[in-house]
C-alpha cells in the first residue's frame, strides 16, 4: 500500500504530517527530494545554487508566501524527516537530481517560455498579499485543472518539471513497494494525479490524500487491505 500525500511547500502542514505518520505507522517515508535538495533544505537554503534566473525569481515568490504562513519553504518535508528520525522510520529520497532537472528544463524551454516564466515570477513578487492569497485558495481546490492550464502555457515546463518527475518517482515507489508494505510518499500536490495513474497501471494499490484535504481538516483515516490503520 502506497499513501500519496499531496502537499504545498509554502503552507503550515506540520501537524497534519505528524498526525498521518502516527496514524499510519509507515514502514518507510518517501519525500520529493534528491540528495542535493535534502541537504540544502536541512541547511535552510532551499534554492539550489545553480538554479536558472526564472527559478530563483519563482523561489523568492515561494519564500514570500511561506513567510506569510509563518513557515519555511518545505516545512512539511522537514517535519516528515524529523518525525521519521524520532521514530526510526527509514527515509527514501525519490526525486530526480536537481541539476539534471534544471539543465533539461532550461534547454527545452523556448525563448518565449523563458520570458513568460520570468515575467510570471516578477508579477508574483509585486502582487498584493490579498490578491495572492485568493489565488492560492483557488489553487488548493483546482490543482489538476491548473496543471492543465500550465501545460497549455508552458508545455516544456510541464513535461520536465511534472511529467518526467512523475515517471521517475513512480518507478522509485514501485521498486520500494517490493520491500515495504506500508509507504507514505510526500510529494507536491501537482504530482499526485500523475504518480497515482502510473502506479495504478502497474496494479499497485494507492491511496491519495490531497492538499485540499490537509488544508480543510478532512479526516484521512482509512482501512487498508491488511487491517485498520486508525
Amino acid at each position: 500500500m502506497i499513501i500519496l500525500v499531496g502537499t504545498g511547500h509554502v503552507f503550515d502542514l506540520s501537524s497534519k504530517i505528524i498526525q498521518l505518520v502516527e496514524e499510519i505507522s509507515p514502514d518507510v517515508i518517501c519525500i520529493e527530494l534528491d540528495k542535493k535538495r535534502f541537504y540544502s533544505l536541512l541547511s535552510e537554503d532551499a534554492t539550489p545554487k545553480r538554479a536558472p534566473l526564472a527559478y530563483r525569481i519563482l523561489s523568492r515568490f515561494q519564500h514570500r508566501i511561506a513567510e506569510w504562513h509563518g513557515v519555511r519553504v518545505g516545512e512539511e518535508m522537514i517535519t516528515a524527516i524529523k518525525i521519521a528520525n524520532e521514530k526510526n522510520i527509514p527515509i527514501e529520497l525519490i526525486d530526480m537530481d536537481t541539476e539534471i532537472i534544471f539543465k533539461e528544463l532550461w534547454k527545452s524551454l523556448s525563448l518565449f517560455e523563458k520570458m513568460k516564466m520570468v515575467f510570471s515570477g516578477i508579477l508574483g513578487l509585486v502582487k498584493s498579499r490579498s490578491s495572492i492569497e485568493r489565488e492560492m485558495a483557488d489553487l488548493e481546490n483546482r490543482v489538476d485543472d491548473i496543471m492543465k492550464e500550465v501545460e497549455k502555457s508552458f508545455p516544456s515546463l510541464k513535461k520536465v518539471l511534472v511529467d518526467e518527475r512523475d515517471r521517475y518517482m513512480a518507478e522509485k515507489l514501485e521498486n520500494l513497494s517490493t520491500r515495504f508494505e506500508r509507504i507514505i510518499a510526500i510529494v507536491g500536490d501537482s504530482h499526485v494525479t500523475g504518480i497515482e495513474k502510473l502506479l495504478s497501471e502497474k496494479n499497485i494499490e494507492v491511496k491519495t490524500i490531497r492538499l485540499k484535504d490537509l488544508k480543510n481538516d478532512v479526516s484521512f483515516s482509512f482501512t487498508v487491505s491488511y487491517g485498520p490503520v486508525a
